[in-house]
């Protein structure tokens, strides 16, 4: 685990609540556990239709960034050797001053409870804030954060050793300072592929990179405001530029055009 700074850990946990050295538990693989859905990325172009639409637009998406993320463009979404690339470019598109990607699993793979596994390589770079997680499908309990949102892996460019999984709910989130998540580390986020997990039950949501536990979320038993997560999600991955956590510090302009790498996802139930 790399060594860090007094500086970094205490930026870390300004982002996240109850944050601090994450503990680390090493888990083995799930005992009698079906795979029920993946893309393995063994074909060339674009992703598979069947399993993935898009989210475009260059509207903020909430969080100030300044990304335009479009459709079916090859630049920006493309499938090849086996490994799915998110990347973003500096370019004028669409009254945006870079492009990327968004993908969701909505209505071709929604789950209510499983174990969620992403293979995946992070982009490198001051200003870039990838992401795998996860929405609800049918927002039951209202609009975000009350239906819940599950952060499986985010990542921001200026802290390149620094992964975090999160839950947001009505009771927690960042937009009141309360959301419930932790941080862990690696020096090699950019140069290797980890696997990043979330196992989910009607009891707990445990967040894992490569079968080490670092972050645990119970179900107090109490309203939907701590426990949305009864419900159906689906994924989401992609890559956003700036914005308000990812932004926080600029963007280097000279690095792009970078992209998250995924080399497979699993789901299993």
């Amino acid at each position: 685990m790399k060594k860090i700074t007094l500086l970094l850990a205490s930026t870390v946990c300004y982002m996240l609540v109850g944050c601090g050295a994450a503990e680390i538990k090493k888990e083995e693989e799930p005992a009698e556990r079906k795979l029920v859905w993946s893309d393995e990325f063994d074909y060339t172009g674009l992703p598979d239709s069947t399993k993935w639409s898009y989210d475009t637009g260059g509207h903020g998406w909430g969080n100030n960034e300044k990304q335009f993320y479009t459709e079916g463009r090859l630049e920006n979404a493309s499938v090849k050797n086996g490994i799915l690339n998110i990347t973003a470019i500096k370019e004028n598109f669409e009254g945006a001053s870079y492009t990327s990607a968004r993908f969701t699993s909505k209505n071709k793979g929604d789950w209510k409870y499983g174990r969620m596994e992403i293979k995946a390589k992070m982009p490198k770079g001051r200003g870039l804030w990838p992401a795998i997680w996860m929405l609800p499908t049918d927002w039951k309990y209202g609009d975000w954060p009350k239906s819940g949102e599950i952060d499986i892996m985010e990542h921001v460019g200026y802290l390149p050793d620094s992964v975090f999984g999160t839950v947001h709910t009505d009771a927690y989130n960042h937009r009141i300072g309360t959301q419930k998540g932790k941080n862990t580390f690696r020096s090699d986020l950019s140069e290797a592929f980890h696997v990043y997990t979330l196992d989910w039950d009607e009891n707990e949501i445990k967040i894992f990179i490569d079968q080490e536990l670092y972050f645990t979320y119970p179900n107090e038993k109490k309203t939907y405001r701590e426990w949305p997560f009864d419900q159906r999600f689906h994924l989401l991955m992609n890559m956003a530029v700036g914005g308000d956590w990812g932004g926080s510090r600029g963007i280097d302009d000279s690095i792009f055009p970078q992209a998250m790498q995924v080399d497979w996802v699993r789901v299993y139930q």
